[in-house]
């Protein structure tokens, strides 16, 4: 079907009746309003679309949006999601998810989704903290991290969303951030074009419980400074007229070092963004200061969907020597069955 043809929807029919029950000035708004503006875009009725979720503040989202919802039991979406689209292939099936609900107790539930590369599009709302039961730590939260739950400071040593998705052999790494409102709906697109399990962490400021956790890099007086967006084929280069500009070089083989720049068109010997490139990506997600944090499609690669090859098994197997389907006794009391006496 041609761009012309598609069907023409707007924003609004995929806005539900529902009252939105997020805290006032949350970061979720903004999600909220790019995804509802980009599957508009894309052109498929709600009727074709599906939005999964599990607990949490972010796993609201299926109330919200105008299409087929399910919100689940907590960190259990990626199966949920999983059965939909194998059991219907031709459903758009959007997954949500937070922190806490995706890398707590549902870290293996992601793993496998993103390893079977299941066709589906995953985004991880990072806040850094439990919002939903009011300002416990969550598995992505900083070390010494004060919270009602650990008042001395967290010991634990946080996961990182995008060196996770990578670990579990994902197709797609994305990443951004609630306030980066242009760039967010560019990387929703980008998110849903991709044939496979797709992977988009976005930083989400919970004004209550973390206000400004990601201020160092979100703000507007800092993002110039602190933020290299990744486009294939260009240059690792970021910075302004006024903060000045800076490149990412390798040092060695597996090292980057920050280099100063004259200009924005000073760009020899700097390294060139490749998304097909696991070592590089890897690279780019452990990014620390005074390193600046990596936005934008830091890992995209082809591989057969799970979904596909499952249906495409399924297929083989009915037209396998009985020519079609098999009553369920002929299968009790095949070849593969014994008696024991």
């Amino acid at each position: 079907m041609s761009a012309e043809a598609l069907p023409k929807f707007t924003k609004k029919d995929f806005m539900s009746d529902q009252t939105i029950r997020w805290c006032p000035g949350c970061g979720d708004y903004s999600i909220l309003s790019q995804v509802q503006t980009v599957l508009a875009e894309i052109g498929k009725p709600p009727h074709e679309v599906a939005v999964i979720s599990g607990i949490g503040c972010s796993s609201r989202f299926p109330y919200y949006v105008n299409t087929y919802g399910f919100h689940t039991i907590h960190g259990r979406a990626p199966a949920f999601a999983t059965g939909l689209k194998i059991a219907n292939p031709e459903l758009d099936v959007w997954q949500i998810t937070g922190d806490g609900d995706a890398l707590s107790i549902g870290g293996n539930h992601l793993l496998h989704a993103l390893r079977r590369n299941v066709n589906m599009q995953i985004l991880l709302f990072n806040n850094r903290i439990y919002g939903l039961t009011k300002g416990q730590y969550s598995p992505t939260s900083e070390e010494n991290k004060i919270t009602k739950s650990t008042p001395m400071g967290s010991l634990d040593h946080p996961v990182e969303p995008c060196r996770f998705a990578l670990g579990s052999d994902a197709t797609f790494v994305a990443r951004s951030a609630d306030i980066f409102v242009a760039h967010l709906r560019e990387m929703l697109r980008e998110t849903h074009k991709h044939q496979g399990c797709s992977f988009l962490e976005i930083y989400q400021n919970c004004n209550i419980f973390n206000d400004k956790a990601f201020d160092t890099f979100t703000g507007i007086k800092n993002r110039a400074a602190a933020v290299v967006y990744c486009k294939h084929g260009e240059p690792l280069i970021y910075g302004s007229k006024k903060v000045g500009f800076k490149g990412l070089k390798l040092n060695g083989q597996f090292n980057i070092e920050m280099v100063e720049l004259e200009d924005e068109n000073q760009t020899d010997g700097l390294l060139i963004h490749d998304e097909t490139n696991p070592i590089l990506a890897n690279m780019l997600v452990n990014l620390a200061p005074p390193f600046p944090v990596a936005m934008g499609v830091i890992y995209r690669v082809k591989r057969p969907t799970y979904d596909d090859a499952l249906h495409s098994q399924m297929n083989r197997a009915q037209n396998q020597k009985t020519g079609g389907f098999i009553g369920l006794q002929q299968a009790l009391s095949g070849k593969q069955t014994w008696e024991v006496k």
